[in-house]
């Protein structure tokens, strides 16, 4: 009897965890589709994935943007046929035990460097939909001071400017 309730509860973790990745996979590939469709200037696709009230966070300190801003500050490179480009490297995906929200983080090549990306998706009655992203530029440790520097300088220059 012991023996059976192993194998029944084996079986039920294994049957979880393959659900459990299905999903991630399935998340993956849609992460993976989004950025497809900005290297094809698709904008329709690429909006399409972000929720209506969903938020994009770029490397610059103004870029927080709603979804309607950063299409909008988006459009001119859309319309050039020319978006941007990110291959992701390696992916991290994890899920609430609703399976409802997802979270994951990435690295991601740019074609001329590696980006850093994080977000957070909601699974709806329209599918999984992205809430949050935060697209960030890592820094090697050992340069971290000398790139705090230049940013240092560059807002001390916005403070002069604006005085």
């Amino acid at each position: 009897m012991k023996t059976l309730i192993t194998l029944l509860f084996s079986l039920a973790l294994s049957s979880f965890l393959f659900a459990q990745d299905s999903e991630k996979a399935q998340i993956s590939n849609l992460i993976d589709n989004w950025h497809n469709a900005a290297s094809k200037a698709d904008q329709k696709a690429y909006f399409d994935f972000i929720a209506e009230d969903g938020i994009y966070i770029g490397t610059d300190e103004t870029e927080i943007w709603t979804k309607q801003q950063f299409f909008e500050w988006s459009k001119p490179y859309f319309d050039k046929g020319k978006a941007w480009s990110f291959t992701a490297i390696s992916r991290n995906i994890y899920l609430s035990e609703d399976r409802v929200l997802a979270w994951f983080d990435e690295l991601l090549y740019s074609g001329r460097t590696k980006l850093r990306g994080s977000g957070v998706l909601q699974k709806g009655d329209d599918g999984w939909k992205l809430k949050h992203y935060v697209l960030s530029l890592p820094v090697p440790n050992d340069k971290f001071k000398e790139v705090v520097d230049i940013i240092k300088k560059e807002q001390n220059k916005k403070i002069e400017v604006e005085e």
